[in-house]
């Protein structure tokens, strides 16, 4: 459960100075949790306080499966959040743990480490670059997805999220306790793919209450994200 702060921090750094012309877009602020996990409660309720006071940061909570055979199965967990999470923990080296934050994914740390995870935040705002400008708009059973010109390549990722929840933990690590979890991601899919050219595309609504659209490089790094809802990228 060390940071790896430090060592990616310099990715973030090496973003192309071209891609710094796009419009500013929010910090992308990804939790690993479980309700089964007994640290995870103040990773949960800094995530909360994130998703209700920063309109610079999208923040969204990903529940990973890898609890749920130690006696509480999360109704939230995702085989895809799992998925996600080995990804990160392949590239950065030191496997995967709750709770998890991943910024911009190119700096991780421990999820409940609110002054660096915040420092993370103001490094990313400071130093992060947009590739292409990103908007999500929605149209009945529909939403279009804009991404603009720009420089680089990646892949599009469609994930719809709920709002909040609150859970009353019957067994397990968190048993007897109640939870209130906000952003809570319930899917997770790749569209397509962008490689400098404009595009646009259609999908179906996802499984969630809500729609972020993240554009992810091919070495992992958010290089534009966008929510439902707000105008443009903010």
């Amino acid at each position: 459960m060390f940071s790896r702060l430090a060592l990616s921090l310099g990715l973030l750094a090496g973003l192309s100075p071209a891609a710094g012309f796009a419009a500013e877009r929010p910090v992308v602020v990804e939790l690993f949790t479980s309700q089964g996990c007994s640290s995870c409660p103040p990773a949960n309720a800094y995530l909360n306080e994130l998703s209700r006071s920063r309109r610079d940061v999208l923040a969204l909570a990903f529940h990973v499966t890898y609890w749920d055979r130690l006696g509480w199965r999360d109704p939230f967990s995702l085989a895809a959040a799992t998925d996600r999470q080995g990804v990160y923990g392949g590239r950065f080296g030191d496997g995967s743990y709750t709770p998890e934050i991943v910024v911009d994914g190119a700096a991780s740390m421990v999820g409940s480490d609110r002054g660096e995870v915040g420092s993370a935040i103001e490094n990313a705002k400071r130093q992060g670059r947009n590739a292409a400008a990103v908007h999500v708009t929605k149209n009945g059973e529909q939403v279009s997805i804009e991404v603009g010109a720009g420089s680089g390549s990646g892949r599009i990722l469609l994930i719809g999220f709920d709002h909040e929840h609150t859970t009353a933990i019957g067994r397990g690590e968190n048993g007897g306790r109640t939870l209130t979890e906000a952003n809570v991601v319930r899917s997770i899919r790749s569209i397509g793919q962008w490689s400098g050219a404009a595009l646009r595309l259609n999908e179906h609504f996802p499984e969630g209450q809500d729609v972020a659209i993240l554009l992810e490089a091919p070495d992992g790094r958010i290089i534009g994200a966008a929510r439902l809802g707000l105008a443009g990228s903010t």
